[in-house]
């Protein structure tokens, strides 16, 4: 009796130290039954067999979700999925759902962050999807040495760290994905079997287990030191500041910047408002100030990212590794095309569409035999916000990103480059885009488009 006593005061003390230290879950799955769970938007079938929930899918029907009744905020999920076909599946998290009308066939639409399960080539397991709203918002190309952590065959144990505006997963331990964003504070969980377009794919599986929610004495995981997608306007968080990632535009003032001829910052045609530094569109009235800016320092190797918004229509790009000449004009420099290609003349010119969207200006068309998942007309969206990032390695290599896929890489000074240059407008122009380090240009065609979270990093 007293080695019973004893074995239960430990028990007790164990139990009380675990909570006090914040190791208490909770169990969301009973492994007997759906309580706490609701399905939402399609038809999938959900059972429970042998202590799993396992999903299958149904011909004909859109994404399903088995979700929590209850919603969550600040948490730290795990749980564990074994795919026994390629399907693809999901978790949601911080989600919600939102009436689309009486008319439409999926009234109450499931909308929110989704940790991705993908089994397929593709590979792109943990990145996080924005579920009927903004899409991919940390595909797993940012992060490629990941891709093999999930296993096509096995159990794959997932964890899901939510804290404030940062959104961090893990698939068996490797770090995955890490997002800073606010759109949803709070939301529901739910396991998704996703739609399927080929009846000869009903009744594929998936099963989860072992899911269990920590919500109390959280504390954010060791830093991983992957790849930040910071959706805040114009901020640096503390994981970007370790990285070396600091701000080239304050969000406020015109400091750090120029006007190219390398006067002082434009008194007309910019303007500066609501964390926004907007090219005036001034119709065909003359323009007295306005240009092109650029920075006031010089970089070498970097990895700039940058936000910006389109007018329908609209012409800009951002030039790199610009030069000022003796007669204090600068310009002259390799682009970042940023263009409205579905309306602006300027993306049928040139040759084979190196004129359009995130393109090598006149030199490389963007993703062309780059990125089978990289599709430029599907990635932009013209009056809201994109997501831009040239990264200048110091070997000489250069890339262009649009949204989280890469669209150009090219190496300066290649055979291959130089062949290119020799049939473009800069055929005449001695060395160009050969200078070891310049200025960083954002270009006045005159046509209303804003920049934002212009962030850099130099290596």
């Amino acid at each position: 009796m007293k080695i019973l006593l004893t074995t239960l005061l430990l028990f007790s003390v164990f139990i009380s130290d675990a909570q006090k230290k914040g190791d208490n879950w909770t169990t969301l799955f009973n492994g007997k039954d759906l309580t706490g769970f609701k399905q939402l938007n399609g038809k999938a079938k959900y059972s429970v067999e042998n202590g799993e929930i396992v999903g299958r899918t149904v011909f004909g029907e859109p994404n399903s979700f088995l979700a929590t009744e209850k919603l969550y905020g600040d948490f730290v999920l795990e749980l564990d999925l074994k795919m026994f076909t390629d399907m693809n599946s999901g978790i949601q998290f911080r989600s919600i759902t939102s009436n689309e009308g009486a008319n439409n066939k999926v009234p109450d639409r499931v909308r929110g962050y989704q940790s991705e399960v993908d089994p397929s080539d593709r590979a792109w397991s943990g990145g996080i999807y924005d579920e009927a709203r903004r899409g991919w918002l940390y595909p797993m190309d940012y992060n490629q040495a990941a891709q093999k952590a999930f296993k096509k065959t096995d159990w794959n144990h997932y964890k899901i760290e939510c804290i404030g505006n940062t959104i961090r997963t893990w698939i068996n331990g490797v770090a995955c994905a890490y997002l800073i964003d606010d759109l949803t504070p709070k939301g529901f969980i739910a396991l998704q079997v996703h739609a399927i377009k080929n009846k000869a794919d009903e009744g594929k599986e998936i099963h989860w287990k072992n899911i269990k929610i920590k919500t109390t004495n959280l504390k954010p995981s060791p830093s991983d030191n992957i790849f930040v997608v910071n959706l805040l306007n114009n901020t640096v968080s503390d994981e970007e500041k370790k990285q070396g990632y600091s701000l080239l535009w304050d969000g406020k003032s015109s400091a750090g910047w120029q006007s190219a001829n390398m006067s002082p910052f434009p008194k007309s045609g910019w303007e500066i408002a609501n964390g926004e530094l907007s090219i005036r569109n001034s119709g065909n009235e003359a323009r007295v100030d306005g240009g092109d800016i650029i920075t006031e320092k010089e970089f070498g190797a970097f990895d700039f990212q940058f936000e910006f918004k389109l007018t329908d229509t609209a012409n800009s790009g951002i030039k790199y590794f610009i030069v000022p000449s003796k007669d204090k004009k600068a310009g002259v420099g390799p682009e970042f095309q940023i263009l409205d290609d579905a309306k602006h003349p300027d993306a049928k010119m040139g040759v084979g569409g190196n004129r359009t969207m995130a393109s090598l200006y006149d030199l490389i068309p963007a993703a062309t035999g780059l990125d089978p998942n990289a599709n430029r007309r599907d990635r932009i969206a013209i009056g809201e916000w994109n997501r831009g990032r040239i990264i200048a390695h110091p070997n000489g290599t250069i890339e262009h990103w649009l949204n989280g896929f890469k669209m150009v890489e090219y190496q300066r000074g290649s055979s291959n480059f130089n062949a290119l240059v020799a049939k473009s407008k800069y055929a005449k122009i001695e060395n160009f885009g050969m200078a070891p380090k310049g200025r960083i240009l954002i270009q006045d065609h005159n046509d209303k488009v804003s920049f934002r979270s212009m962030k850099i990093k130099e290596l």
